[in-house]
């Protein structure tokens, strides 16, 4: 079969390559088993790559190319698809929580990435390299807040996040950095684009005790977890793995402050943060 026309690395690749799997398969009579059983891989995760929620590995792209006939096109095209400006362990996850239309998550010791503010993100980013350029930090940063603008959108996606007390009383970046960024989240709060809840020092043992986590929902692919540490993370898709990851999520909700009450913390914490640096 003739194969389909290179993708512009201009427009949306993964999206593009996303499409022309779906195409190609459906062009071969394969079902999204069928062309993953020999891939070893599942259906779903079949699904994802064409939904644009998981990228394309080259041995994939070289064994679809065979399988389909299209001519070395997933080949070629792959390496495009998979440039990114992110660490190489988190950019499956970025990529798939543009395309969510729902994420849940709590982090355990910062305030989430799609909320951070720049000073406070450069003070994460600073931590996290202390003899980087300002160059490299300035970029790492860049980074970080293009993400945050997914939440110009009024309604999509929806965030609901966990807080951890320990985020809002954690000085990173100091008073003016910590005022502003629990000022931003506030207005979210406020203005109703996001549900966040504060899980308090009193709940004492819970259930991420180990860790965060992050859940991702598509209108048309499966749902994602997400889990990382220093320097590592995974993005899983097993429908076990993910049962768990919500099981975890529901679990810290229950234990949390419930909205209003957060939001109560959030705003006197906020003013604490902002009187100290009058102070001084």
């Amino acid at each position: 079969m003739p194969g389909p026309k290179d993708l512009d690395p201009s427009s949306s690749p993964r999206a593009l390559l996303g499409a022309e799997l779906r195409h190609a398969r459906d062009q071969a009579g394969l079902t999204q088993d069928e062309l993953g059983r020999p891939l070893f891989v599942s259906g779903s995760y079949i699904g994802q790559m064409e939904a644009g929620t998981r990228r394309m590995l080259p041995e994939y792209a070289h064994q679809i190319d065979e399988i389909l006939g299209t001519n070395g096109f997933f080949t070629r095209n792959c390496e495009v698809s998979n440039k990114s400006r992110y660490p190489a362990q988190f950019t499956e996850a970025v990529e798939a929580e543009a395309l969510a239309h729902t994420i849940k998550q709590y982090v355990p010791l910062l305030v989430p990435g799609l909320l951070q503010t720049k000073k406070y993100a450069t003070a994460v980013f600073r931590a996290y390299r202390p003899t980087a350029l300002d160059s490299e930090i300035d970029e790492g940063v860049d980074a970080r807040l293009d993400r945050t603008r997914l939440l110009d959108d009024p309604t999509t996606p929806e965030l609901w996040v966990v807080l951890d007390e320990a985020a809002l009383r954690r000085p990173v970046g100091g008073p003016t950095a910590m005022s502003e960024i629990l000022g931003h989240v506030q207005a979210l709060i406020e203005r109703h684009r996001i549900i966040a809840q504060v899980l308090p020092f009193s709940a004492g043992a819970h259930a991420a005790l180990d860790g965060g986590v992050k859940l991702m929902y598509f209108h048309d692919a499966p749902a994602l977890s997400y889990i990382d540490g220093p320097g590592v993370g995974q993005l899983l898709d097993d429908p076990a793995s993910v049962a768990r990851h919500e099981l975890t999520y529901d679990l810290l909700r229950a234990n949390a402050l419930s909205p209003e009450a957060s939001l109560a913390l959030i705003r006197s914490v906020a003013e604490d943060y902002a009187h100290d640096n009058q102070q001084r």
